[in-house]
């Protein structure tokens, strides 16, 4: 992929670090000049571009025009919503991602249309509250402008999908398990897994069903 990174912060550098290692194509814009040269000694296969992201022309020399995804990781999340609305009114972008560094613009950048918005403060959040909170439904980060979230559940000993196989189980509308956790293992499930007690559930589901796949999962829980 080729990917343009707008900001050349400790998240921006270690992103064109790993992204570039991983050998995709990597434009970072950075505007603080001493900041570029410290990049530059680091990270000789990223084009490094010392100018404004806020600002189309460096976008466009950063070659926003072909890029498949740009990713707004500045420290100011004003710069952050311009570049993606930037990134927006080019055709070949098919995925904006957005750092949020204050938790109460997040709903923001999911109206203007950013394909995911990271709010590290939540996810943090929301990883406290699922060790405190074992039967709840925890949403862990949204997507598509907050239309979709990735979830976790905690099954219980009660929960009504436990010994049944994933084939019996019926799923909300848009909604998928993505993984269970069990123990130390990772399993990705299919038809024939049964669901057991105290299985992690890392599932995607539309915002508007999360209640419904909770009540599948864990069961009704008395108000």
């Amino acid at each position: 992929m080729y990917i343009v990174i707008v900001g050349g912060g400790k998240v921006g550098f270690y992103l064109a670090k790993e992204l570039s290692e991983a050998h995709h194509t990597v434009s970072l814009i950075e505007k603080d000049a001493a900041t570029c040269d410290e990049i530059a000694r680091d990270l000789g296969n990223v084009l490094l571009i010392n100018g404004d992201g806020c600002n189309s022309r460096y976008l466009e020399d950063a070659g926003i025009n072909r890029a498949d995804v740009v990713a707004a990781v500045t420290g100011s999340d004003e710069a952050n919503l311009m570049v993606c609305q930037l990134a927006k009114q080019s055709s070949k972008v098919k995925r904006t991602v957005a750092r949020v560094n204050d938790p109460k613009n997040a709903h923001t950048f999911n109206e203007i249309g950013v394909d995911v918005a990271v709010d590290s403060t939540s996810i943090i959040a929301k990883i406290i509250e699922e060790e405190v909170s074992l039967e709840d439904l925890v949403t862990l980060m949204t997507f598509k402008r907050g239309k979709l979230a990735l979830v976790r559940v905690d099954l219980t000993s009660n929960s009504p999908c436990v010994n049944k196989p994933v084939r019996e189980i019926k799923l909300p509308r848009a909604s998928v398990l993505v993984s269970l956790i069990r123990g130390e293992d990772v399993i990705i499930p299919h038809g024939e897994t049964l669901l057991q007690a105290n299985d992690d559930i890392i599932a995607l589901t539309a915002i508007e069903n999360e209640q419904e796949l909770l009540d599948v999962l864990i069961g009704k829980v008395p108000k």
